[in-house]
């Protein structure tokens, strides 16, 4: 075949346009896509909503089917989560930073915001519940060099003692501790692992994230041998606010 298929059009040249028509409809693609989430847009000051449409806005729905049968999610959802914190802004401009107005580890301000997510736990690839207490889990022990830490003190950031180790959570997927419970009234109050540090000298725990007292207000669980996903997220962003809401000084500038 000649390469010139007619006068001053030839091969090379229907495979670049052909090639450009196709990139250009990918990123009308790509832009529908990313869409699913955080669509329409909106106007916290105003409270209007971004109602425009079309083939440039966002695509069809698409509905997910969630493992091991609980249900189907739609993307977008078309539907606004309410915002009711207890904050206030601290400027008259979208986008101004908000200042708590009443406890920021509670309310989730900042740091401390959650996710609803759902309220089931996180299973494995076998359908069972992957984070459990140690003394459920079933051929799963602490190995004989380390500390089970049971008994041992949770010291906060202002050197308090805030409760004692009565059991470790794992994660039987991960192979690897997840929490450290402190007790169990009024429902089991876990810490998070990663934001722990065990002190072997002294025999304790140290969580700085935290003051002592503070640790009353951990959100707990309502299951004994089990954590749902929203209560994992609960928890995590309870002591992660710490880092910023804990004290005072936290909050000011470093310069």
């Amino acid at each position: 075949m000649h390469p010139n298929l007619v006068g001053g059009i030839d091969v090379a040249l229907l495979v670049f346009w052909a090639f450009l028509a196709f990139f250009v409809c990918l990123i009308f693609y790509l832009r529908r896509e990313d869409r699913r989430e955080g669509y329409p847009l909106e106007d916290e000051a105003s409270g209007r909503v971004d109602t425009v449409g079309g083939v440039l806005h966002t695509a069809a729905a698409k509905t997910f089917k969630l493992p091991f049968g609980h249900g189907t999610v739609s993307a977008p959802a078309w539907r606004r989560e309410p915002v009711d914190i207890a904050a206030q802004r601290t400027d008259r401009f979208a986008g101004a930073p908000y200042a708590p107005t009443g406890n920021p580890l509670v309310d989730g301000i900042g740091p401390a915001a959650w996710a609803n997510r759902a309220k089931r736990p996180d299973l494995d690839m076998e359908g069972h519940p992957r984070i459990v207490p140690l003394t459920t889990a079933t051929g799963f022990s602490i190995a004989r060099a380390d500390s089970d830490l049971s008994g041992w003190p949770v010291v906060g950031a202002d050197g308090r003692v805030a409760g004692h180790v009565s059991t470790l959570w794992i994660d039987k997927a991960d192979r690897l501790v997840r929490y450290i419970q402190l007790g169990a009234e009024g429902g089991p109050l876990l810490a998070p692992m990663m934001m722990a540090k065990v002190d072997r000298r002294h025999r304790r725990v140290v969580i700085d994230a935290l003051n002592a007292a503070q640790f009353a207000d951990v959100p707990r669980l309502e299951a004994t041998d089990q954590i749902t996903l929203y209560e994992e997220e609960r928890v995590q962003a309870y002591f992660g606010g710490g880092y910023l809401y804990a004290n005072a000084d936290r909050q000011e500038p470093l310069l």
